[in-house]
């Protein structure tokens, strides 16, 4: 979608507020005490999951009062889409991995490929410890990468979701609640 496609805050003012910006914000504070609890006195390494993991990834570190490293990956299947690819690889951690816990964090478990297929690159790159962490977790059934995140904040339907990091042609990542395209 181009600056030239319409009135581009049409999508934001037709859509649905699935997840208010509180309740975003009490599932990251509960997510940072799950973690702490979990791995809190390992030192871990963070890795933020470009682009979208960007967002939580920030407003989880904050969370966490504990040491830690922080980095990022950068694999996507999208590049600009709305329908995956195959994996392409962008950047990966200049942080080694060898015997560090990791701790991979991405804005939403939708099918889980991109995110499994970073989980397999961890654990091939000598981590001690792989764990999982997204905002949010897309109901369905097609998750057969990966049913499932270590760390869950929040659920929603099965809809096109956008804010929190997750995007619309690129567009509102930062919005802080969780809205979705109208059916």
């Amino acid at each position: 979608m181009s600056s030239g496609d319409g009135d581009p805050s049409a999508v934001l003012r037709d859509a649905d507020l699935l997840r208010t910006p509180r309740e975003v914000s009490t599932a990251l504070d509960q997510m940072a005490s799950d973690i702490t609890a979990r791995i809190g006195g390992t030192y871990p390494l963070l890795l933020a999951v470009m682009i979208g993991g960007l967002i939580p990834a920030a407003r989880l570190a904050s969370r966490l009062d504990f040491p830690l490293d922080l980095d990022y990956v950068h694999a996507t299947r999208y590049r600009g889409e709305t329908r995956g690819a195959d994996l392409h690889w962008i950047a990966r951690p200049t942080t080694t991995l060898e015997g560090r816990t990791v701790l991979v964090v991405d804005d939403i478990l939708d099918e889980g490929i991109t995110l499994a297929a970073i989980l397999d690159w961890a654990r091939a790159s000598g981590a001690a410890a792989v764990y999982s962490a997204v905002l949010i977790d897309k109901l369905h059934d097609r998750k057969a990468a990966m049913p499932k995140a270590d760390f869950t904040g929040l659920t929603v339907e099965d809809r096109y979701v956008f804010g929190c990091g997750m995007d619309y042609h690129g567009r509102y990542r930062n919005l802080r609640g969780v809205y979705a395209l109208k059916g």
